[in-house]
C-alpha cells in the first residue's frame, strides 16, 4: 500500500513542541485535567478516590455504556448502539474507510480538507474526485459539480463540517441538498464533525449527518469542540449496519479505548454545555480579534470563518507558504501552518481558538514580521 505523506501532521510534528506562540493548534484552548475535573462542581479529590479501585482492565470494548449513552445525545436520532468509540476522530475516520471502501471503487471528497480524508481511501486502491471548494464559492461545496461527479459506481462521499481550514459552515438546508446527491445514488455520506458546535452565529443549528441521512456518518471527537485533545476519543455515529462491519476491523486495529480516558471523556459529556459555554466564548472573542488585526494589515485578506477553530490568511508578499512559515518562526517563534499543505499557495492556516493572550501577542508578531518582508 503507498500513502501521500500526511503534510500537515508531518508540520505539525517537526514545529509544534518549540513554537513560542502557536497559532498552528486546532483544538479550542486545551482543559487542564483540573479544570476538566471540577468544571460541574465536582470535588477534584473526591473524585479520583471514586475511580481509585479501578483495575486497568480492557473495560467495555467498544466504549463504556457510559460514554456512548453521553455521545448519543449530542444527536437527534442516535442511539447507543449507534455509537462506536475509537481512538480520536482520525482512528474513526480510518476504520469507517477501511470498512468501506475497496479497489476499484469511487469516492468523491471535499479538498481543502483534512488529508487524511482523501488520502487514505487513495491508499486503499479507489479512484478518489476531488470536489474543489473555492473563496468565490465561499469555500461551499459546488452542488452543480457534485451532481456531475456522482455516478452509480460512487461508493461514498466524504465533507466536513465545519470545514478545516476555512471555517466555512454548510447549514441544515444545503447539507439536505447533499443528502439528494448521495441517496439518488445509494451512496454513503460521510461528514467529519470534529468542529460541530463551534458557530459563530449564537442562532446557528445544524444537524448532524448520521441524523440527516439512512447512509450517513458522523465521526466527532474529545479533542477540537471540547479541549481534550489528550484523552485520544472519538467516535463513529451511522446506521448499525454500518458499526457491525466496522467492529469487525476493528478488532483488527484498536481492540479497546483507555479506561481512565473513557471515564474523563464520559464525565466531561455530562458537563458538556458548561465547556461549550466556555470555548464557544472563546472563538468568538478571539475570532472579532483576529477579524480587527485583518483590517488593520493591508499584506493580509481572509475569508472570516462561520465556524470552527482555523481561518485561511491570504497574503499578498511572493514567497512560498513554507518559506513564509519557517522564516515567521525563525523570526520570533510565531508557528503557522502553510497552505501549500492544503494545496493553498500563497497563505497560510491560522488557528484562532487558542488562549486570548496567546492570540493577541502572536498577531503582534506577525505584524512585526510582516513590516520586514515585501
Amino acid at each position: 500500500m503507498k500513502i501521500k505523506p500526511f503534510a500537515i501532521e508531518e508540520w505539525m510534528n517537526e514545529y509544534e513542541n518549540d513554537a513560542v506562540y502557536n497559532l498552528a493548534e486546532t483544538c479550542v484552548d486545551s482543559l487542564s485535567i483540573e479544570e476538566l475535573v471540577t468544571i460541574g462542581g465536582q470535588d477534584y479529590d473526591a473524585f479520583f478516590r471514586t475511580i481509585a479501585d479501578k483495575k486497568m482492565t480492557y473495560g467495555h470494548i467498544t466504549g463504556s455504556p457510559k460514554f456512548k449513552k453521553n455521545v448519543a445525545k449530542l444527536y437527534e436520532k442516535m442511539e447507543p448502539e449507534n455509537i462506536l468509540s475509537m481512538n480520536g476522530a482520525i482512528g474513526a475516520n480510518f476504520l469507517v474507510l477501511y470498512t468501506l471502501v475497496e479497489p476499484g471503487d469511487e469516492v468523491i471528497c471535499v479538498d481543502p480538507t483534512y488529508q487524511q480524508l482523501h488520502s487514505v481511501p487513495e491508499s486503499f486502491g479507489a479512484e478518489v474526485k476531488r470536489l474543489r471548494l473555492t473563496p468565490e464559492n465561499n469555500y461551499l461545496p459546488d452542488l452543480g459539480e457534485l451532481k456531475s461527479l456522482v455516478n452509480p459506481k460512487t461508493k461514498l462521499i466524504i465533507i466536513n463540517n465545519p470545514n478545516n481550514p476555512s471555517g466555512s459552515v454548510m447549514d441544515a438546508a444545503y447539507l439536505s441538498k447533499i443528502v439528494e446527491i448521495a441517496r439518488k445514488h445509494d451512496a454513503y455520506l460521510l461528514c467529519d464533525e470534529v468542529y460541530r458546535g463551534l458557530w459563530q452565529n449564537p442562532e446557528t443549528d445544524i444537524p448532524a449527518m448520521a441524523d440527516l441521512y439512512e447512509k450517513g456518518i458522523s465521526t466527532g471527537s474529545m479533542s477540537k469542540a471540547l479541549s481534550l485533545a489528550g484523552l485520544r476519543l472519538g467516535w463513529i455515529a451511522g446506521p448499525k449496519e454500518l458499526i457491525e462491519r466496522c467492529l469487525i476491523r476493528r478488532d483488527y486495529t484498536t481492540i479497546s479505548n483507555g479506561r481512565i480516558d473513557d471515564l474523563l471523556a464520559a464525565h466531561a459529556l455530562e458537563n458538556y454545555d458548561a465547556i461549550m459555554s466556555r470555548n464557544l466564548k472563546i472563538i468568538r472573542d478571539n475570532l472579532q480579534i483576529l477579524d480587527e488585526w485583518v483590517e488593520t494589515e493591508e499584506k493580509i485578506t481572509y475569508f472570516k470563518p462561520q465556524g470552527g477553530t482555523t481561518a485561511i490568511l491570504q497574503y499578498s508578499v511572493d514567497i512560498p507558504s513554507e518559506q513564509f512559515c519557517i522564516d515567521l518562526f525563525k523570526a520570533n517563534g510565531v508557528f503557522l501552518a502553510p497552505g501549500d499543505c492544503f494545496d493553498l499557495p500563497g497563505s497560510v492556516r491560522i488557528g484562532y481558538a487558542c488562549s486570548t493572550k496567546v492570540l493577541q501577542n502572536g498577531l503582534e508578531k506577525l505584524s512585526e514580521y510582516l513590516k520586514t518582508i515585501n
